[in-house]
């Protein structure tokens, strides 16, 4: 495995016996008659999992993953191969394939590779990689969660903890003679307790991590922290009661509750879906989209976050996009290809999951900044609503914008106080309806601890999401009440 502080570009040259030149012929060898742009993005990943289930270790797995994904774009097609050897006739084979799918033909050449660009900064500079600390040190603190989660409350019946890291070394070649990469470190810890008080069985869970040292769960006792939340939670819910149904007032927590914007808003907002027309958002840059409290960006910049990037998977420096400014549409996500097409800047938020996908626009860290009201005065304000705390699953529809959320925590508010806890309640509503209805906005932003995970067209990649307190005026809220 590379080293910290190894540069990517020696990494790969070294390790797999390749050469400057023939990175040029590969590019070359992509080019042809109609092709705009080609790129070469080689990857190494060490990733490892270690999960521990009523004190006992259940799995304990490490795996290495390499390869190169060759791209070549013609005006709106793309041709894609990829091969997990990497070697010198590989890339030749990778390279003639999507040449061959993006234009059905055509010559090859060679480009001039120029200067090796480094990231301008390194917004995680960690020295030890998660993945290089014993695994005995990590087992004995998923057992030092499992004792504190059962000595919490008698009730507590069973304890599942789990903590995985990666560290994944990347270079991007292009044909305008780029070549970049970079290092990229990421961890996360969860766990999750089941309570059980006379027949009654319930859950609750939490986790944490990001682009972080080991040592970041230690500092400030944070596996405590995650580990009695998580046991918080499984004990809240015995007590909690079925959820009204309704049109009512919803109050969104700071922090997590933030992945409904991502989903119901942020999909919206990725340049794909907009150059296609198939975003409930398509054609309104500069129109009013959500109330003037709302101001949404997409910043890939924040140091150690989970969802942030010194470049993205195609090289460009990650940025902070303004969105939504007073709730004038101001911007789409943009990777090069729909940033070409629809004549936009970059944002640098090109990503993938891996070697072997092609990369398209997707979000890193999406929040709402915050505004001025106090949340104890958001809450006061409403006179029967449903307090939302935390989110489990979703359904969205990017055409539609319509979205369906379970909420894993909510309370009742009743004469502008928080009442009893809820149970079965989900939210259904309108992305872009539902930010015009946003009435109060909380000065507590904050980030989610660092455990979203985003899903699009098949490809995985970790994100981040927040969100002041917020109040929206009404939504449907899906109730088990009888």
């Amino acid at each position: 495995m590379g080293k910290a502080t190894e540069r990517p570009e020696q990494f790969f040259l070294q390790k797999y016996g390749l050469s400057t030149s023939s990175l040029e012929s590969a590019i070359g060898g992509v080019l042809g008659k109609r092709i705009d742009y080609a790129d070469l993005y080689f990857e190494y990943q060490t990733s490892e999992s270690i999960s521990l289930e009523e004190g006992i270790v259940k799995k304990v797995s490490k795996n290495i993953s390499q390869g190169v994904g060759v791209r070549a774009i013609a005006q709106e097609k793309t041709g894609y191969a990829y091969s997990d050897d990497i070697t010198t006739d590989q890339l030749v084979v990778a390279a003639k394939t999507a040449r061959y799918i993006a234009e059905e033909g055509g010559s090859s050449g060679t480009v001039p590779i120029g200067r090796v660009t480094a990231p301008s900064r390194n917004l995680y500079p960690v020295q030890t990689p998660p993945i290089e600390i014993p695994v005995e040190e990590k087992i004995k603190l998923l057992e030092q969660m499992d004792r504190i989660a059962r000595q919490y409350d008698p009730r507590i019946k069973k304890v599942m903890a789990s903590f995985s890291s990666e560290y994944k070394i990347v270079l991007i070649v292009n044909s305008e003679g780029m070549i970049t990469g970079d290092i990229l470190p990421l961890m996360r810890l969860n766990i999750s307790c089941i309570a059980e008080e006379q027949g009654n069985r319930q859950s609750g869970s939490f986790g944490g991590g990001g682009r972080q040292e080991f040592r970041y769960f230690l500092d400030e006792r944070r596996f405590e922290q995650y580990t009695r939340e998580a046991a918080r939670q499984a004990i809240m819910n015995l007590s909690a009661v079925d959820a009204p149904a309704g049109v009512m007032e919803v109050v969104l927590g700071p922090g997590w509750p933030g992945i409904l914007l991502h989903e119901a808003i942020g999909h919206g907002l990725e340049a794909d879906f907009n150059r296609k027309g198939s975003s409930a958002f398509s054609g309104k840059l500069g129109q009013r989209v959500a109330s003037e409290l709302c101001t949404v960006v997409d910043d890939g910049t924040l140091p150690w976050r989970r969802g942030s990037l010194n470049v993205d998977d195609e090289g460009t420096p990650t940025s902070r996009t303004v969105l939504i400014e007073k709730g004038i549409l101001k911007g789409y996500l943009q990777d090069r290809l729909n940033a070409t097409l629809m004549k936009m800047p970059l944002t640098g938020n090109g990503r993938r999951e891996s070697y072997a996908h092609s990369p398209m626009p997707r979000m890193t860290n999406t929040y709402m900044l915050a505004g001025e009201s106090a949340p104890e005065e958001i809450i006061r304000s409403v006179r029967k609503g449903l307090y939302a705390v935390s989110f489990g699953g979703g359904q969205v529809d990017i055409t539609s914008g319509k979205f369906v959320f379970s909420a894993s925590e909510a309370y009742l508010i009743e004469n502008g106080k928080i009442g009893r806890p809820v149970k079965g309640a989900t939210l259904i509503g309108n992305g872009p309806d539902v930010l015009t209805k946003v009435t109060m906005v909380g000065s507590d932003m904050s980030l989610d601890s660092g455990i979203g995970t985003c899903g699009k067209d098949g490809q995985s990649v970790p994100v981040g999401v927040g969100l002041p307190t917020i109040k929206i005026s009404e939504l449907t809220v899906g109730g088990t009440q009888s």
